[in-house]
């Protein structure tokens, strides 16, 4: 790395590779920056796909607890200027040194991941979305930092697309028998969790369940297209404009197109708002 710790071509190149491979969605977001801007964003969307996998590669909390806090040690590292071996800590390095993003804003999403190695599970919606607040609501309030917006304007897309994520991956989760769903959710539909965990697609009380989370971030969204527009923020919430796309999808066979996927971003990108 040079002495300035600034991403060069070939960093910033790979980056965004890994990203677009990781997550297409927060990839194709960045290209609407401006473009001093895209490399620190594409770093800190590789650091979160990293952190986010995380539990897809551990079948234990302990093991998980570890590579979380490799990852901690690693953002800390790139604060303090002395980088780890690894593309992601570069990236970081620059990003903490060009931009008013903390270590702590770092951390805190680290710390809200431990729940996915985890058996724990959310009582209501009030403890999932206070989740997802700190997750894709946080990386959302980030990204605006970086590019100069307001993080008060992000919160509805946030949570709009966090719960939309939690509903296109049920199929994997379930797989992995780990309930992002609220207990009271099931509870109300007349559920456990173990029998959530093998309802197929189709089923009444399967779809009872999705239907609900749907509707209420369907709500996120509708209030965060009512709400002040983004201003420079717009970059940082385009991925929320893919909720209706994934929302209408959810019960098709196949998942959105990219075509259809960088239509929707372009789209909102020129409306300049969700």
């Amino acid at each position: 790395m040079p002495a300035d710790a600034a991403l060069d071509n070939a960093l910033a190149n790979r980056l965004a590779g890994a990203l677009r491979s990781a997550d297409p969605d927060r990839y194709f977001a960045t290209l609407f920056a401006p473009a001093p801007l895209r490399p620190h964003l594409t770093a800190l969307y590789a650091f979160n796909a990293e952190v986010a996998r995380v539990a897809q590669s551990v079948r234990e909390p302990m093991l998980g607890a570890i590579r979380l806090e490799w990852w901690r040690e690693t953002a800390e590292g790139a604060a303090r200027g002395r980088p780890r071996n690894h593309d992601v800590a570069f990236g970081l390095e620059a990003l903490l040194k060009a931009s008013a993003v903390q270590l702590g804003d770092l951390e805190a999403i680290i710390a809200a991941r431990a729940f996915d190695s985890s058996a724990d599970r959310f009582a209501d919606f009030g403890a999932l979305e206070n989740y997802l607040d700190a997750t894709s609501g946080a990386l959302m309030r980030i990204a605006a930092t970086i590019l100069g917006g307001d993080p008060a304007r992000v919160k509805e897309a946030g949570l709009a697309y966090g719960l939309t994520g939690i509903l296109r991956s049920l199929a994997f989760h379930n797989g992995r028998h780990k309930l992002y769903l609220p207990l009271d959710l099931l509870g109300a539909i007349s559920v456990t969790p173990e029998e959530f965990f093998h309802l197929e697609r189709g089923e009444a009380r399967r779809t009872a369940v999705v239907r609900q989370v749907a509707l209420r971030a369907r709500d996120h969204f509708l209030a965060a297209r009512r709400g002040p527009r983004p201003g420079a923020a717009l970059a940082a919430i385009l991925p929320a404009a893919l909720v209706p796309v994934y929302l209408r999808n959810l019960e098709k066979p196949r998942d959105v197109s990219i075509h259809r996927r960088q239509m929707a971003l372009l789209s909102a990108a020129m409306k300049r708002r969700l």
